[in-house]
């Protein structure tokens, strides 16, 4: 019995949406914060964007190797 999968664009696509996506909108969030005189805050989550950028490049990275 042969499985056939079909067309796995989407996947990718949602991969690379996993990958990027919350790195984006925690950048995004921390110069808000960061522009809106709260500092500490703005730098926690773009620390938190690097970590989560590093963290699935590395997963989401191996998986579509």
């Amino acid at each position: 019995m042969i499985l056939e999968v079909g067309n796995l664009d989407g996947l990718a696509t949602f991969l690379f949406l996993v990958m990027f996506g919350p790195a984006i909108l925690f950048i995004i969030i921390g110069a808000i914060l960061f522009y809106y005189k709260k500092k500490k805050a703005g730098k926690v989550f773009m620390i938190l964007a690097g970590v989560y950028c590093l963290i699935s490049l590395g997963i989401c990275g191996a998986m579509l190797s």
